[in-house]
């Protein structure tokens, strides 16, 4: 977290599934834990702002958190076929603008 005046700034790590299914993070906070809802679709680089959860006060600040999606190490033997079925079933290009292509 860093802090500029009273209001919070901190990068919210996600998983992938997390980002794409949308649910709900348990976020701690200097006032609490606040159960945070995750739309579908969710993207790195997307803020969101909790409104006076941050620092007390009259009135109270707010934390601002941008979205950072993070994919999981391959760390075992099956999950390289799952990510094989992903990229067959949900054909997806982020390079596409560019001109080029991811495989």
């Amino acid at each position: 977290m860093r802090g500029r005046w009273q209001n919070l700034y901190l990068d919210l790590p996600l998983t992938s599934w997390e980002a794409a299914l949308g649910g709900h993070v348990v976020m701690p906070t200097l006032g609490g834990k606040v159960d945070l809802r995750i739309l579908k679709n969710a993207r790195s680089g997307q803020r969101m702002r909790l409104k006076g959860k941050a620092l007390s006060g009259a009135p109270a600040d707010d934390i601002n958190a941008t979205l950072k999606v993070v994919n999981p190490k391959v760390t075992t033997e099956r999950a390289p076929a799952v990510f094989e079925q992903m990229a067959e079933k949900m054909p997806f290009d982020p390079h596409a603008h560019l001109g080029g292509t991811g495989r």
